[in-house]
């Protein structure tokens, strides 16, 4: 039995050095950031570092992707957050203890959803989440996250209420910025956008942390006003099952670990996938979704919020040249000496340097150039995008993480329902794919029907309806009708019903019906069906070459 986790095997000494200073680098990356998503997910700020403890070890031992990287992350805070407040327990409130163990009990709900999708092979359950309506629903929380950072940016009071009546409060206290505080703000965006135009190489963040403090420090800047993070505690992680939780709000708690157990599944998936495919690598979805439940439940079990993968962190880890998860636990290992021994010098950093760390996470989320493609390439998908992110601002996170899951389902289903159709035509260098529109024809008596979808009972009729109106408008009499199944991968019983119509119809008209491009599968299901009967093998064909080649012999012959 092989002892030694997937994510190191194989490992070679000569990756040590960079593995050991990208995690160097991750910690210093991570150590602010993760601080910052405190504000999102209103908990302790050391809880951010213990985002990256144990659950980032945990998956490095547990899961199979080399470079993926777990820990907190802004939209699962943010979903978490806004579940929290919607739900009606006695004390139940930001930064206070029964927050934060709600907070954990949530994270061990995930862990234990993350293990019944890995026993019942569900990891597909992220493929519901399209790309385009992810991009939206990302962005919609962008806009959440930097917003929700403004007032402690400038000093000036947070609104409560609908995201309207926050920027409504935000704009009628305008008149009252603390100009220190918004310093302090300001010059943490200088030096992070600093950093990463003019020395990529050194994490901008730490280094605003760093000076930020020793400004403050240095001024005395809580007594002029500034609002300071003040004592932090540290110490070790503090273990155990969390505390205060009332059964009655389990419902409440599943309902929030849902949504984030689908952004989880898809982003971390996605992330995953993306770089593995980069390097020639192998990822085990199923396998990381096992990582992913240990990570949760370390961090349900350590005091903190729930985690994911982390693309950012994850490209940072890869253009550092980091190979395995050995950078991972380095960045583990760092973020745990800080919490160890290092917590007290946070007392004096001003809240408007973490505000402004976070403001730019908010603004990276807002992915106007995706919006800007999706919207040149395919405008209902853009549509659905746009109004994802809508939701998400004008109502809430959670609801606009439901809206996604719905709209994805939806977009599938309509996609199937009304796939795109071709009629195959003859060319010079291959073949094209015009549309099937009424009067296309392949050539003089043959027509190539192309349907990009499988046949199944939603769409079986609209296929049988397609097909019949190129027949019927044909500008010569049709003596061949083959029809192209590369891309029909099943056929239920309803749709052969309405196939083995329209191989009548075919035939009612003295034509000849076949097919070209179906797999050994699918010809077993036409043959179990009874479809295979009514036409001869010859007219069952590899490619398109093979049935111009037929059709032509059949005709001058």
């Amino acid at each position: 039995m092989n002892l030694v986790p997937i994510t190191l095997r194989g490992y070679q000494k000569p990756w040590l050095r960079a593995d050991i200073v990208a995690g160097l680098t991750l910690a210093a990356v991570a150590i602010p950031e993760t601080m910052g998503y405190t504000s999102i997910a209103q908990t302790p700020i050391v809880t951010g570092l213990y985002t990256v403890i144990f659950p980032t070890l945990l998956f490095a031992l547990l899961g199979s992707s080399r470079l993926l990287v777990v820990g907190a992350d802004s939209a699962t805070a943010a979903i978490l957050a806004a579940g929290l407040a919607g739900m009606t327990v006695s004390g139940l409130t930001p930064y206070s203890d029964l927050w934060l163990a709600y907070t954990s009990f949530i994270a061990i709900i995930c862990a234990a959803m993350l293990l019944i999708a890995r026993v019942a092979r569900l990891g597909f359950l992220g493929d519901f989440l399209s790309a385009s309506v992810l991009i939206g629903f990302l962005t919609g929380v962008g806009v959440q996250v930097f917003t929700g950072q403004l007032p402690d940016m400038l000093g000036i009071p947070k609104g409560t209420g609908s995201w309207f009546e926050q920027q409504w409060t935000l704009l009628t206290n305008l008149g009252s910025i603390d100009w220190l505080t918004a310093a302090f703000a300001a010059g943490t965006l200088i030096i992070i956008l600093g950093f990463k135009k003019f020395l990529r190489v050194v994490p901008g963040a730490i280094v605003a942390v760093v000076l930020s403090i020793i400004v403050s420090a240095a001024i005395n800047a809580s007594a002029k006003g500034v609002a300071v993070v003040g004592e932090v505690q540290g110490g070790f992680p503090p273990l155990g099952w969390p505390q205060g939780i009332e059964m009655s709000a389990l419902g409440d708690c599943v309902g929030v670990a849902f949504s984030c157990f689908i952004l989880i599944i898809a982003q971390s998936a996605a992330t995953s996938r993306s770089f593995a495919m980069r390097h020639g690598q192998k990822v085990d979805v199923n396998r990381d979704i096992v990582g992913l439940s240990g990570a949760n439940l370390a961090a349900g079990m350590s005091g903190t919020f729930v985690v994911n993968g982390s693309p950012t962190k994850t490209q940072i880890l890869d253009e550092l040249k980091g190979r395995t998860q050995v950078a991972n636990i380095t960045m583990s290992a760092v973020v745990l000496i800080v919490v160890l021994f290092l917590t007290s010098l946070l007392a004096d950093m001003p809240k408007a340097v973490l505000g402004a760390i976070v403001f730019l996470i908010g603004i990276d989320l807002v992915d106007i150039v995706g919006l800007r493609r999706i919207w040149q390439e395919r405008r209902g998908e853009a549509v659905i995008a746009i109004v994802t992110a809508a939701v998400v601002c004008a109502i809430g996170v959670e609801e606009g993480i439901i809206l996604a899951i719905v709209m994805s389902v939806i977009w599938l289903v309509q996609r199937q329902y009304t796939p795109k159709s071709f009629v195959i035509k003859e060319a010079a260098d291959a073949p094209v794919f015009g549309s099937a529109k009424p009067g296309a024809q392949t050539m003089p008596g043959l027509i190539v029907f192309r349907y990009d979808s499988e046949l199944f009972y939603a769409n079986a009729n609209r296929f049988v309806d397609a097909v019949e109106a190129v027949f019927s408008s044909a500008p010569d009499p049709v003596r061949w009708l083959v029809l192209d199944c590369s891309s029909v991968t099943d056929i239920d019983y309803s749709a052969a019903i309405s196939v083995k119509g329209l191989i009548d119809y075919v035939h009612a008209h003295s034509a000849h019906f076949g097919i070209m491009g179906a797999d050994p599968s699918l010809l077993h299901s036409m043959k179990t069906l009874g479809l295979t009967e009514d036409f001869t093998q010859d007219r069952i064909f590899a490619d398109f070459d093979e049935v111009v080649a037929a059709y032509q012999q059949d005709a001058h012959g």
